[in-house]
């Protein structure tokens, strides 16, 4: 049946017992009036007419009373069934709060109302929402208007209570808010789940008694358990929005991490399929579907030792580091593995996850620096701020190239024996390559009894190029007397050194297991040809780079010896003592060396 067209019919009802009610109330009056003017005539009404309205009358009234209180009635139930909609909602708290407040004070017809409910943490009861109540009266939680000796006594009891006149009532009227708010008419019922009580709906009325009766008890007291499965499960589901936003939150700051890692981040499981796979890793394999994917389709090029390794990870539930080499499309590729055992709660292997790392850049790097080391003083490779800031590219430049050879090496190795001949000639070759490179230069390369020096390279860039050149070659002399000291007179030799400043083209040469680095050119051919004409413990230099160095050192011009090719050299210039302007010059060299070189001036 319709709901609407019940009421709607009870209404009809209501006016139909109304009207009657009115005629019968104005035929009881027409025969109170036609009884008396009967009785001056000597006559009378039947016997029990007026008292038989009357009667009829009482009856009507009684029943359009009970048809009232039942209309009043059906409209509390059908809001009683209306609010099981709320047990399955998925509202929030307070808005589950808000519909069942406005329902009770529907239901009973209150002043006002309010409901507590437990802390499911600390077990306290809290104000949680009201009607009929003013911002101030619940400013501070309702402490100075809730009754709460009415709640704490539902609360513990789990029983409703109902008073029609509580200042009447000794078993409340003790209470203070009672007493000050002259309170009349009190209904509070249990909020129950599972027989724990989780708080209590609460009304009162401050002018009425007798306004809540048992109807009013018993139907607040079916919502109040309806009321309370619905208010946990919005508890429940705002825990469970929260754990949600709780992982989301996780989740989303897990992958920031992975994402921020710049290590390669996979996971697989137990048959090596991807189940974790980072940004890094996209980049690392150029793969960026590889989630759920059987590992050996996603690492592309590695070798089977890799997935030996893992197995091993997963059978002995230890990590492993290692090096993984390979070729890819050519190339040499090198990757810093780390592979660890994921594990259950129950210790089960679950998979492995493995950090990855490219290290063939810096592998490269790496061989770059040692074969540089092998040409290049320490000091200029510490100095280099990264070896791909290195261009060693065939590139022309203008450079200082030295060259000094050991005079009579000929003669004199043809009185020794293989083995002595090479430890003596080597002690030669230390001192002039150590001299050059104390003075940050490169040593080129080693020509039987013959050795060269570079400044000024892309390897070694410097201003002062030339005055670091012909330091290095006052250096080598000076350290050639202090190797005499200690060597037989007839192992004593002496270098003829020639030195140049002009253009070269420098780069890495050779083939592709042997490979150095090289200057060709003018530099490197003048600097041999002003050699030839050294004498023993002689520093020959051309003009242009006497040009560069005269304001530190005296040289004396000389004729070179003459040879096909270098008819355009008139003048060269055989290195002598230091200048004073020199001695106060310290951007070169340091005091100590200073000192030594100003004891072989002398």
């Amino acid at each position: 049946m319709n709901p609407n067209h019940t009421t709607s019919s009870l209404s009809v009802i209501q006016v139909q017992l109304k009207d009657l009610k009115k005629r019968t109330e104005d035929v009881t009056n027409l025969l109170k009036q036609q009884h008396q003017l009967l009785r001056q005539r000597g006559m009378s009404l039947p016997t029990g007419a007026i008292d038989n309205l009357m009667s009829l009358e009482s009856k009507l009234t009684n029943l359009s009373q009970g048809l009232v209180e039942s209309q009043i009635q059906l409209q509390q139930l059908r809001r009683l069934a209306s609010t099981s909609a709320l047990i399955n909602s998925a509202q929030e708290t307070d808005a589950v709060l808000n519909e069942v407040m406005e329902t009770v004070i529907q239901l009973t017809n209150a002043e006002r109302g309010y409901i507590v409910l437990k802390n499911k943490e600390t077990g306290e009861l809290e104000f949680r929402t009201a009607r009929g109540l003013s911002a101030s009266d619940t400013a501070d939680g309702g402490q100075r208007i809730v009754s709460w000796s009415v709640i704490n006594q539902v609360a513990e009891s789990g029983e409703p209570l109902l008073s029609d006149n509580a200042s009447m009532d000794s078993k409340i009227n003790s209470s203070d808010s009672i007493f000050n708010f002259a309170l009349r008419s009190i209904l509070a019922v249990p909020l129950k789940v599972r027989g724990e009580v989780i708080g209590v709906a609460y009304c009162d009325n401050r002018i009425l008694s007798g306004l809540f009766k048992q109807n009013e008890l018993d139907l607040l007291t079916s919502f109040g358990q309806q009321a309370a499965v619905a208010i946990e499960n919005a508890r429940l589901f705002e825990d469970i929005r929260a754990k949600l936003a709780d992982i989301e939150a996780m989740q989303t700051q897990l992958y920031n991490i992975f994402a921020s890692i710049a290590s390669a981040v996979i996971t697989v499981n137990g048959d090596n399929y991807v189940i974790v796979y980072n940004e890094a890793a996209e980049k690392l394999t150029g793969n960026a579907n590889a989630m759920g994917r059987a590992l050996p389709d996603v690492l592309i090029g590695v070798t089977d030792r890799f997935y030996e390794r893992i197995e091993t990870v997963r059978t002995s539930r230890e990590q492993m580091i290692w090096g993984e080499k390979f070729e890819l499309d050519g190339q040499n590729k090198y990757w810093q593995v780390v592979a660890s055992p994921l594990r259950g709660e129950d210790q089960v292997d679950n998979g492995v996850a493995l950090v990855i790392d490219d290290v063939t850049e810096r592998k490269e790097q790496e061989e770059q620096l040692r074969l540089l080391g092998t040409f290049v003083s320490t000091a200029v490779v510490d100095n280099l701020g990264s070896i791909s800031d290195i261009d060693t590219r065939p590139t022309e430049r203008t450079i200082t190239a030295l060259f000094a050879d050991v005079r009579g090496f000929t003669s004199f190795s043809e009185n020794l024996e293989p083995e002595d001949l090479m430890k003596i000639i080597n002690r030669y070759l230390s001192v002039a390559s150590d001299a050059i490179t104390l003075f940050d230069g490169i040593v080129d390369k080693y020509m039987g009894d013959a050795v060269t020096g570079l400044w000024n390279t892309q390897l070694n860039q410097q201003e002062e190029h030339a005055l670091l050149a012909v330091q290095a070659a006052q250096a080598i002399i000076f350290d050639l007397y202090a190797l005499h000291e200690v060597l037989e007179p007839d192992q004593q030799l002496y270098f003829g050194i020639g030195i140049h400043t002009g253009p070269s083209v420098l780069g890495m040469v050779g083939g592709e297991r042997r490979i150095e680095f090289a200057a060709l050119g003018e530099a490197m051919d003048d600097c041999k040809f002003l050699q030839e004409s050294a004498g023993p413990a002689e520093i020959i230099i051309s003009e242009t780079t006497y040009r560069l160095i005269e304001e530190y050192f005296e040289a004396e011009q000389i004729k070179p010896k003459m040879k096909p090719g270098y008819e355009h050299y008139e003048v060269a210039y055989k290195v002598g003592k230091r200048k004073k302007s020199m001695e106060t010059t310290s951007l070169f060299i340091d005091d100590e060396l200073r000192d030594l070189l100003a004891d072989l001036d002398d």
